[in-house]
């Protein structure tokens, strides 16, 4: 007889606390909790109450639990969770969700692409895409997201679980975990998620002896004065406030006629020899007596493989025939004891999870680990291949019946299948379950993998603390093959963490163990990894000899090309990436030659990462060689396809800067702000300062002082100062915008400092100035002659669109002051030509060289001013307009005034009466510059700054020029 209890007794704080997070999350606030308490203490319970809230709320409901079998499976309670809602709902069809599909991939079977290899996706590409499908399917009325049992949970779940409650706080989210408090990764997020407000904790503790009477009267359907004062005395002392155990207590006095209905109430009867049992154990030992023979057998069998189980596993441990097999689980479920798993057509689950440790506990030693033993042996020999679960179910099934170093070779080879998938936190766990049940023959060969997951997940000292603790090995023997390919790998992993000497040490370890002449696929990887940590600083006192860069790229040639015939393709890609910028010095010709080999070669061995890699770098190529980002684009949507996030947010950075330096205002602030938060939510630094540098960038490009400090004040807080985009930021950006303040000392210096970090810094970002405005400028200045110029053209920098038409602007110059007209139209021809797609760039060119142009009688200077004036003024860049209207005045031409602009004023102001003029003036007074400094930058006298700012104050009622500042400031502040 069952006895369960229809209501929940005793948690009314915590309903009350499920209850307001619903109704935060139905206002878009998200809310994380966490329910803590051992087993049966009534976690589930509460979970079951939050999810029938969710449904009447009309909220989506997502709930998955962890297994307890003790296998690791990598996000085993997200797919389940998804899995839950999408079997009913249907998978979600909105258009946002589609990049997405592929790092969700692993998740959602639908979402999988038939003959696609797919991407290892990171842990954090799947938890933001986790995080946006969440937030869709929110939009309406809130979700919720139900997760149980974590303490049993993979550590790739827990990585998630962090990232998605640390991100959720503005979004329709309510997510719900449970745990005991168990030791381990779980616990450890919950209390540091506490100390950091970001997640509410909730412990469960045991019902107070009131809370147990109304608990026996619930499961009753009785009044709490019926229930008899000895029964709920020992319910009380051996249940201990565990409803779970309450419950399974009082069903075992119901079942045995200990506690009976008489007289329309409840009376205990005492049976001879008969006591209630002293533990869970007994009483489930009861339970067990009562069942025929083949369900008590398969009970048993049951519970040897979990307190979930598959039914195809079952029948292999078992031997039932389908009948007889499904006969005997509908009595098992009759009885209370398994149920259908929801998550899963072929799976059962115990009621709880303690109801199969009891059940194992009634067996004598001797007869578990025989049971065990033959469980291990029916699936071992089924004929089926068994994948990572079924090595761990065997490993522990082995592990079981005593067998350590069988369970060890189990464990040892799920794990380095985990790793090979790029699951390095499982593959951790299951190698370290490994280590101390290896046999002393196996054990070194599972601590080199277990270095291996370790150093590529992330803890490089970790699995180089452990490569130092491994036994020597022969020199030039099988072992010692292996031990070096376990040192070349620790090498990539050091060479990725920018671990200069660490790398080294691991090379050279590698070289004395595989000898003067190893065989040629790992001589061809050596190289390459040799090659990679040439381009990385060198750390002090590690005594790695100078590298020649030429020799460098030789060796690596010869590498790639070894790597190809010996079937390597991986090296080969790996090799080709590196030849490719080593020659960029030689030419982008030269660079791309070498990603096009690395693109045929990756298609054509499948190998999607590598690809995308090539597609990205060559759309940057031709974006840099021509500032067309049709390539780029490309690339982008190959890499949203594979469901590379990281790539794609690298691409929206260069994406983003070339919208920049074409103008495309709006497209690049959709970019950045698309992309910019997301970067930095997934760690990828390196992508989110290229977008945060992007928005500087368009701001100095539109002469905006103001937006430009804010966006480096960013800039610098995400570390750019210490990145190699300082040359970026100093020439691209601060320089171009001193000139559009009409300050070409301050452009001057920036880009003299972009140069100096640069000579400092070898650096492949070729945009900085040094190869095409920096030249421009000293031309124009006198201090640069043609050899100069030559040289700057002769580098692989000066063949980039954005340089070259600079360039051809100062030879035009050149040409113009040692009296060649002529030649110096066909080069500003040719700049017309160069500088279409830079529309800002085009028109401050033009500025800059009519002075020149006027001095030396060439070219069309009057006309291009005319040209520079009006585009300025349009775009509200008041200095280079004003400069242009100076510079036509000075050349005798006719200047017209722009009576418009009044659109431009704030309605307060030009209700106030502020003029066109006036408000030039106002807009540079959050910087609190001088007279002297607005005349020069507006290209007006002082005194007729000292009017407009005596206007201003009257027209605004400020009382003095530090009042009319705050206010300008102020206003400047305020969205447009």
């Amino acid at each position: 007889m069952r006895a369960t209890s229809p209501v929940i007794v005793g948690r009314d704080e915590e309903i009350g606390l499920l209850s307001s997070a619903l109704d935060a999350v139905q206002r878009r606030s998200g809310r994380a909790l966490f329910l803590l308490g051992e087993a049966g203490i009534g976690k589930s319970r509460l979970v079951g109450e939050c999810a029938y809230r969710a449904y009447g709320l009309g909220m989506p409901v997502l709930r998955g639990r962890a297994t307890s079998t003790g296998l690791v499976v990598p996000f085993r309670p997200l797919a389940e969770a998804l899995a839950s809602r999408f079997r009913a709902a249907g998978t979600p069809t909105d258009p946002e969700l589609a990049p997405y599909h592929p790092a969700l991939a692993r998740l959602v079977p639908e979402w999988r692409r038939a003959g696609s290899p797919g991407y290892p996706e990171t842990v954090v590409e799947l938890a933001e895409a986790l995080l946006r499908l969440l937030s869709v399917l929110g939009r309406e009325a809130g979700c919720t997201i139900l997760l149980e049992d974590l303490h049993d949970c993979d550590t790739e779940t827990v990585a998630v679980v962090e990232y998605v409650i640390d991100n959720l706080a503005d979004l329709p989210i309510l997510f719900l975990g449970t745990l005991r408090p168990e030791p381990g990764a779980a616990l450890d997020l919950v209390r540091s998620a506490e100390r950091r407000h970001v997640a509410a904790v909730r412990e469960l503790g045991p019902l107070h002896d009131d809370q147990v009477r109304a608990l026996t009267s619930a499961c009753l359907d009785a009044g709490p004065q019926e229930i008899p004062e000895a029964v709920h005395r020992r319910l009380a002392e051996r249940a201990a406030g565990n409803p779970y155990l309450l419950e399974v207590l009082l069903a075992d006095l119901l079942d045995t006629g200990r506690l009976r209905q008489a007289d329309g109430g409840w009376e205990a009867v005492e049976q001879p020899g008969g006591s209630i049992p002293s533990d869970i154990v007994r009483s489930w030992a009861r339970r067990l007596e009562r069942l025929d023979e083949p369900v008590r057998d398969l009970l048993l069998a049951s519970a040897t493989l979990g307190s979930q189980f598959s039914v195809t596993v079952l029948q292999t441990v078992t031997g039932f025939e389908d009948r007889a097999l499904f006969t005997h689980l509908r009595s098992a479920v009759e009885a209370g004891v398994i149920a259908p798993d929801g998550a899963a057509p072929d799976r059962y689950a115990f009621r709880h999870s303690l109801t199969a440790e009891a059940l194992i506990s009634s067996l004598v030693p001797a007869e578990r680990a025989s049971l065990a033993r033959r469980a291990a042996a029916a699936i071992e020999h089924s004929g089926e291949p068994l994948d990572e679960d079924g090595r761990q179910l065997v490993a522990s099934l082995r592990l079981a019946a005593g067998d350590r170093a069988g369970a060890a070779r189990q464990f040892a080879e799920a794990g380095r299948r985990m790793l090979a998938s790029g699951a390095h936190g499982s593959a951790v766990v299951l190698l370290e379950r490994a280590h101390p049940l290896a046999a002393e023959s196996d054990r070194a060969a599972v601590a080199e993998s277990l270095a291996v997951a370790r150093a590529e997940g992330g803890d490089l000292d970790g699995g180089l603390a452990l490569a130092d603790a491994l036994p020597p090995v022969p020199a030039r023997s099988e072992a010692a093959a292996r031990r070096g390919q376990f040192h070349i790998d620790l090498a990539w992993a050091a060479v990725m963490a920018e671990r200069t000497a660490d790398a080294a040490l691991q090379v050279e370890a590698a070289r004395a163990l595989l000898g003067p002449a190893p065989p040629p696929g790992r001589r061809a990887a050596l190289v390459v990894v040799d090659g990679y940590l040439a381009l990385l600083p060198e750390a002090p006192g590690n005594g790695r000899p100078y590298r020649d860069p030429v020799e460098t790229e030789q060796a690596v040639q010869k590498a790639a090309e070894t790597a190809e015939a010996e079937g390597l393709p991986v090296v080969a890609c790996q090799a080709w990436q590196l030849l490719a910028l080593l020659r960029r010095e030689e030419g982008f010709d030269a660079a791309d030659a070498a990603l096009e080999r690395m693109l045929s070669l990756s298609t054509e061995h499948a190998l999607p990462v590598w690809r995308v890699e090539a597609l990205v770098r060559l759309g940057a190529n031709a974006f840099m060689r021509t500032g067309d980002a049709s390539r780029l684009l490309s690339a982008r949507s190959a890499a949203t396809d594979l469901g590379a996030l990281l790539l794609t947010r690298t691409v929206d950075g260069l994406l983003a800067m070339n919208a920049v330096l074409c103008a495309r205002w709006e497209e690049a602030q959709e970019i950045i702000d698309r992309s910019a938060d997301a970067s930095a939510r997934v760690g990828d630094l390196s992508a989110h300062r290229y977008l945060l540098l992007a928005g500087a960038t368009m701001a100095a490009h539109r002469g905006r002082r103001r937006d430009m400090d804010r966006a480096l004040a960013a800039f610098r807080r995400a570390g750019g100062e210490q990145s190699l985009l300082v040359p970026l930021r100093s020439g691209l950006c601060r320089a171009f915008g001193a000139l559009l303040e009409e300050d070409r000392e301050r452009a001057t210096a920036e880009l003299d400092e972009a140069l100096a970090w640069e000579l400092d810094h070898p650096s492949y970002y070729y945009l900085s100035g040094r190869y095409g405005l920096r030249p421009l400028l000293r031309v124009l200045a006198g201090q640069a002659d043609r050899a100069e110029l030559e040289e700057a053209r002769a580098a692989p920098g000066g063949c980039l669109a954005w340089n070259r038409q600079f360039l051809e602007l100062a030879d035009a110059v050149l040409l113009g002051r040692a009296g060649d007209p002529a030649g110096a139209a066909r080069l500003v021809a040719s700049f017309a030509r160069c500088s279409a797609p830079f529309p800002v760039a085009r028109h401050l060119g033009l500025r800059l060289v009519a002075d020149a142009a006027r001095t030396d009688g060439w070219g069309e200077p009057v006309a291009w001013l005319r040209t520079a004036e009006e585009f300025f003024y349009g775009a509200g860049v008041q200095p280079v307009s004003a400069a242009c209207r100076a510079a036509l005045r000075q050349a005798g031409a006719s200047v017209g005034q722009h009576r418009g602009g009044w659109d431009r004023i704030p309605s307060p102001l030009r209700t106030s009466g502020v003029t066109p003029r006036e408000y030039e003036v106002f807009v540079l007074l959050p910087e609190r510059p001088g007279n002297q400094q607005i005349a020069r930058r507006l290209s007006i006298s002082p005194r007729t700054v000292e009017k407009h700012m005596a206007s201003l104050l009257n027209k605004t009622g400020r009382a003095d020029r530090a009042a009319l500042c705050e206010f300008a400031a102020e206003c400047a502040a305020e969205p447009v």
